[in-house]
């Protein structure tokens, strides 16, 4: 049995970035070619796409989790990896995203509408992109970063231009079936309707013969039975009165022939827009429709085949022209009253389209920032005494792209940080040497006047003088001390004398 879903949270990841690559190109008797690491490929983006044939967020509330294929690393001889594949996922014609704290992030309206729930991080450099002039083979490369990860909450609302709303058994659905080829399930019991129901309905110029016009053509939507206290959660009406905030025109169906003690067309039109009036939706211009209570109205009296019916609605028709509302009267049974029905229908909708024009598709504006444009800022840290934070897109992104276990890849870290003028904001705020800094998830003492790289003599791959030698000892320097042993050896000659008796050359 098919569900009608229509609020769902999903979690979405984008793909990671893959690392760049630190090699160096050797060949035979040219054992040091110059750095030859290629870049990482992009991660990829997790995508929501309207897609008209699709009705439902159905597939969202079983399968809620969704991931981006990852970038492929770098490799050695310039060779970047492959960016990794875009997740695209199919959503219903008006849906809604929003965070998880309600803000509405996007609106997707119409076929091929698509955002961006989640962007795959970009992919590291390899050492042959970050060579310089001061650093012609850099023994490290960049990382790449990891996808976006987001939890977003979709709501769909369904696209018509009329709205049937009523009490349960009302005959909506009996409508909706009559007017369209749609075929709702319809049943003599309260709520049968679990789900709301989409039709088109078009109607043929009196002069017969001739084609209906896109002007004549509407589509009608029936929601699931309201009752008294639906705006605040009874019965089935908060679940789908959202289904009604873009509906141009809302059309009362009211039953003429209920057999319920204490009810009346009356009284059911005056507690419905009780409940419409309650509701606030969630959008606020709402497409430039307005509120609720600012949509055209038609009031209709269903049932009216059946002769008690025909006579109350003689009785109460008086009663309600105090809305001011047009009222026809139909029975979807006979299918009396139908055809001026659509055309009153169609002539409400047709004077909302005339009065709101579809916007055009603007060009997309791209407003590049000033070079000069401050990235980052530094404010004190409230749990450290003395401490700082560094906040900003560009200084935590090249925390994450840092190998950390690499001096040189440190050291290049701090001549960015350096020149975007971290170093300045904190001298500024009278950061003391020593001082805690913390950028993204890394801590660090900071120490001022540091020196860059440019100005420093060219240490050994992945090492920078600026920073502690490590205590492993490095490879030139294991073979600087075993030249030095060789030395030693070949000066010491055994047939002098060994005065002191330990079994070495004399040194004097």
């Amino acid at each position: 049995m098919s569900r009608f879903v229509d609020r769902v949270t999903i979690h979405v990841t984008a793909g990671n970035g893959g690392h760049g690559c630190s090699s160096v190109h050797r060949e035979k008797f040219k054992p040091l070619g110059g750095p030859d690491g290629g870049n990482g490929g992009r991660g990829g983006d997790v995508r929501l796409v309207v897609d008209p044939q699709v009705h439902t967020l159905l597939d969202f509330h079983f399968r809620p989790h969704a991931s981006a294929g990852n970038g492929t690393p770098g490799m050695g001889d310039n060779r970047n990896g492959a960016n990794g594949g875009d997740l695209e996922l199919a959503v219903p014609d008006g849906t809604v995203i929003l965070d998880p704290d309600g803000e509405i992030l996007a609106d997707l309206v119409g076929a091929g509408t698509t955002f961006v729930a989640a962007q795959g991080g970009r992919g590291g450099l390899g050492n042959a992109a970050l060579a310089s002039k001061a650093r012609k083979a850099p023994g490290f490369a960049l990382l790449g970063e990891p996808g976006q990860e987001r939890e977003l909450v979709l709501e769909l609302k369904s696209v018509a231009d009329v709205g049937l709303v009523g009490f349960p058994s009302a005959g909506k659905s009996s409508l909706v079936s009559v007017l369209s080829a749609a075929k709702p399930k319809i049943a003599d019991y309260p709520f049968t309707t679990l789900a709301p129901n989409l039709g088109v309905v078009q109607t043929v110029p009196a002069r017969g013969g001739e084609r209906a016009s896109a002007i004549d053509t509407f589509t009608i939507a029936d929601v699931p039975g309201l009752i008294p206290g639906a705006s605040s959660g009874r019965g089935l009406g908060l679940d789908f009165l959202r289904h009604i905030e873009r509906c141009a025109v809302l059309a009362h169906v009211v039953d003429c022939a209920t057999l319920e003690p204490g009810r009346d067309p009356v009284s059911d039109i005056e507690a419905l827009e009780a409940e419409l009036a309650a509701y606030q939706p969630a959008l606020d211009d709402d497409h430039g429709l307005g509120d609720l209570a600012q949509r055209p109205r038609i009031i209709i009296l269903n049932k009216v085949d059946i002769p008690e019916a025909s006579e109350l609605a003689d009785i109460v028709e008086p009663d309600l022209e105090k809305f001011g509302w047009p009222i026809y009267r139909v029975s979807a049974v006979s299918h009396d009253g139908l055809r001026e029905l659509v055309f009153a229908l169609a002539k409400q909708v047709r004077d909302y389209r005339e009065a709101n024009p579809k916007q055009e598709a603007r060009r997309a504006v791209i407003r590049p920032k000033a070079v000069d444009a401050a990235d980052f800022s530094v404010e004190p840290d409230p749990e450290v005494p003395g401490g700082f934070i560094v906040r900003g897109e560009r200084p935590e992104r090249w925390i994450r792209q840092t190998q950390f276990d690499n001096d040189e890849a440190v050291g290049y870290l701090a001549d960015r940080l350096n020149r975007l003028g971290v170093e300045e904001e904190l001298e500024r705020l009278g950061a003391e040497p020593g001082a805690p800094v913390t950028v993204g998830d890394v801590s660090f003492d900071w120490e001022p006047s540091t020196p860059t790289s440019d100005s420093l003599p060219v240490s050994g791959r992945g090492t920078d003088i600026r920073l502690d030698r490590p205590d492993r000892i490095g490879a030139a320097e294991r073979k600087a001390a075993r030249k030095l042993r060789r030395q030693h050896h070949d000066e010491w000659d055994p047939t002098l004398p060994d005065e002191d008796g330990d079994g070495s050359e004399d040194q004097s």
